[in-house]
């Protein structure tokens, strides 16, 4: 569905991306995942046609360069940073954008209902929370129903409760048969939705590998501090670091290496010994 063929883009001297080779299949998620400077969003923005590249891209078969018109009919793109008309209604702006991309009055409401808003649809778009405004950039990207969806950083702005449901609602849109080209630094973003990663760094791809695998194979850790009775916590540092963690006791809790898809497996150790956690927090 999308290929990217020895794409190359240097500003000046400094090289963004390096030679990048990359096929998305239809009804697959693809990651590019980085740190900042890494060369994601600069790929994505060839892609949709804001930058002139070195290489080709090719989205259903059609040139992203020479056909462009064409290849943005087939996309929808969720950017980082928001851009909307604060005192414009959220259905009136859903209007706006079905207009624009020549869809049908009536996707525009089915839009906000596909992404739970169509109960705030009266409302003013500045009134929204921050993760209402994401949903509603998830709601326009589809609102002509375009078989691929383009996402750059989706939850980079949200907290941590919008960020599970911006995240539920993606895994809806890729059951339902959308191509998803995304990219993130949140290993919990590339578990919960990639097929496939490309792990990009200074603009090169340094390793590819299935969304399950990457924090494994990066070697990747998360911190979980686990709260329970002061009377149990020498008893379960003794349990934890028998079981093979990293374990340390840290103020009222102790605190735990875990990798970032195995964050209730200390609490279950526990559990099976006996020694209750009254609570979590992770670091």
């Amino acid at each position: 569905m999308i290929t990217f063929e020895h794409l190359s883009k240097r500003f000046g001297r400094f090289v963004a991306v390096d030679d990048l080779s990359l096929e998305v299949t239809g009804r697959e998620a693809v990651a590019l995942w980085g740190p900042n400077g890494a060369g994601k969003t600069t790929a994505i923005k060839s892609l949709l046609g804001l930058l002139r590249y070195d290489g080709r891209i090719l989205v259903g078969g059609l040139d992203a360069h020479k056909q462009g018109k064409q290849v943005r009919r087939l996309l929808g793109y969720v950017p980082q940073e928001l851009a909307f008309y604060s005192d414009l209604g959220t259905l009136a702006t859903a209007e706006f954008y079905a207009r624009l991309k020549k869809a049908p009055k009536a996707s525009a409401a089915a839009a906000l209902a596909q992404v739970g808003l169509a109960e705030h649809a009266a409302k003013p778009v500045g009134a929204l929370s921050g993760g209402m405004k994401q949903r509603l950039a998830l709601g326009l990207a589809l609102i002509a129903d375009p078989p691929v969806l383009i996402l750059d950083e989706p939850t980079s702005n949200l907290d941590t409760a919008a960020r599970d449901q911006f995240l539920a609602l993606l895994v809806q849109v890729k059951a339902a048969g959308k191509t998803i080209l995304f990219t993130s630094h949140r290993i919990e973003e590339i578990e919960a939705l990639a097929d496939r990663v490309l792990v990009m760094e200074q603009g090169h791809v340094r390793l590819t590998c299935a969304g399950s695998e990457l924090a494994s194979r990066l070697g990747l850790r998360t911190q979980v501090k686990l709260h329970m009775p002061p009377a149990a916590m020498d008893t379960a540092l003794s349990v934890l670091l028998a079981g093979g963690f990293a374990a340390h006791r840290n103020g009222t809790g102790i605190l735990v290496e875990v990798l970032p898809g195995e964050k209730a497996l200390p609490i279950r150790v526990l559990n099976q010994a006996d020694i209750p956690v009254h609570d979590f927090e992770v670091q």
